[in-house]
């Protein structure tokens, strides 16, 4: 039997490194990720074209902002969760460093190989080669857990938990093999178009979206008060966006961006999003609007793919694409980031309560509204039917920027402060 105070000591040692990982893929997210994104928009506006613009710079932001942000955020969560229920212990601390060190050394050097073109041919596969080991090191980890029952028993969220994590190793191998292929005969680190945009597809509709999936079926019902989850309405929205995924890849986008959307509209379904609760929610320690923004974020996911439909159909300037994907991260990811992971990252690292709900509302506000007029003024500038659209682009950049800067202060001072048995503890003394 394990001396509890030895369990004491790996659970700080978990939280410490799970801390860690959180502050890092908040680093990512502002500086690689949102004020390149940020410098990015405001030259493709100044020239009214995205042509002028070096695409290895705007695929580093990108890269920085769904493995540097995102993924960051995914692993370690994972560590700390997922080594917890696999009872893991000193083991899986060691491993959450040297996973750490792995993955944040590799996505580092993926955006400055994109920005400063340094010895591109090596730096850009070799850049791969640590995410990929990163990952597989967390996976290696984590693969002791054992679900309780046989595996016909297994709760749908960790089903849709696992798939995103096979997604995940799927996206990192696939960036593996373009980041070789470009190497050899690639002309500079920008990944050519069609094989980017299929990627992409495997990218973003694969471990955040099949992640967020499982994790709302397993913390909506509780938080939202929703009634518990359909799994074969998700089941069936594992297969169609499984299948959407394999019809992007082949090409077939009109076919993958329709499953795309029936996909979308399964999950949402299935999870009860948009039905009435069954329960008051729980928005003990945040803002009462949680449960109207996780909503939002489920609308945006079926916007972005009824305009991936449309780009299949008629874009011809990659203003629907683009508008799609930001609508898919920024309007989706993003918002459920910034709602679920306000409501259980302080608690993670180290049973912390959130700094400032009033702060959660004043960041989740201005990225609805950012991403709208995103979407909105992308469409209708980058397609042609509104012009005088461009100078929004930029304006809705900043107020992104706004957004994502508030969320990590919020998040930072949540970090800074003690646990909350510490400062209570403090009160009664004092």
């Amino acid at each position: 039997m394990t001396h509890p105070d030895t369990l004491r000591e790996h659970e700080l040692a978990l939280q410490r490194a799970v801390t860690v990982w959180i502050a890092t893929g908040l680093a990512f997210m502002l500086l690689p990720g949102t004020f390149l994104g940020v410098w990015n928009l405001i030259g493709i506006s100044g020239q009214q074209s995205a042509a002028e613009i070096d695409p290895a710079w705007l695929q580093a932001h990108g890269h920085a902002q769904m493995f540097g942000w995102i993924g960051t955020f995914i692993l370690g969560i994972g560590f700390y969760s997922l080594s917890k229920m696999a009872g893991a212990g000193r083991i899986a601390v060691r491993h959450a460093w040297l996973s750490w060190a792995l993955w944040t050394a590799g996505v580092a050097l993926r955006w400055a190989t994109n920005l400063w073109h340094w010895e591109w041919r090596l730096m850009l596969p070799l850049s791969a080669v640590l995410e990929l080991a990163g990952f597989i090191r967390f996976f290696l980890t984590v693969s002791g857990h054992k679900a309780e029952g046989p595996p016909s028993k297994m709760a749908m969220w960790m089903r849709l938990v696992i798939a995103g994590s096979i997604a995940f190793l799927l996206a990192l191998i696939a960036n593996l093999g373009v980041t070789i292929a470009n190497s050899l005969s690639g002309a500079s680190p920008a990944i050519p178009h069609e094989r980017n945009q299929a990627l992409l597809a495997l990218i973003l509709w694969g471990f955040p979206v099949l992640s967020i999936w499982g994790f709302s079926a397993r913390w909506l019902p509780v938080f939202l008060g929703l009634k518990a989850p359909e799994d074969r309405q998700l089941k069936a929205a594992l297969a169609l966006n499984a299948a959407a995924i394999v019809a992007a890849a082949g090409g077939w986008w009109l076919a993958g961006t329709t499953l795309f959307l029936l996909g979308a509209g399964a999950a949402a379904a299935g999870l009860h999003v948009f039905s009435p609760p069954e329960n008051p929610p729980k928005i003990n320690g945040v803002h009462s609007t949680f449960p109207a923004f996780v909503r939002i974020a489920y609308g945006w996911v079926l916007v972005s793919a009824v305009i991936g439909v449309a780009a299949a159909l008629w874009d011809h300037a990659g203003g629907l694409w683009g508008a799609s994907r930001h609508a898919l991260t920024v309007g989706f990811i993003s918002t459920m980031v910034f709602a679920i992971g306000q409501r259980v990252l302080p608690a993670f690292c180290g049973m912390r309560v959130l700094f400032s709900p009033r702060l959660m509302f004043a960041a989740l506000a201005p990225l609805s509204a950012g991403c709208a007029l995103r979407v909105i003024s992308e469409i209708c500038a980058y397609e042609g039917y509104a012009p005088s659209l461009w100078p929004l682009l930029p304006l809705s950049a900043v107020i992104e920027m706004t957004a994502f800067t508030l969320f990590a202060a919020n998040l930072a001072l949540t970090l800074l402060q003690p646990p909350a048995h510490l400062k209570h503890a403090k009160h009664a003394t004092a």
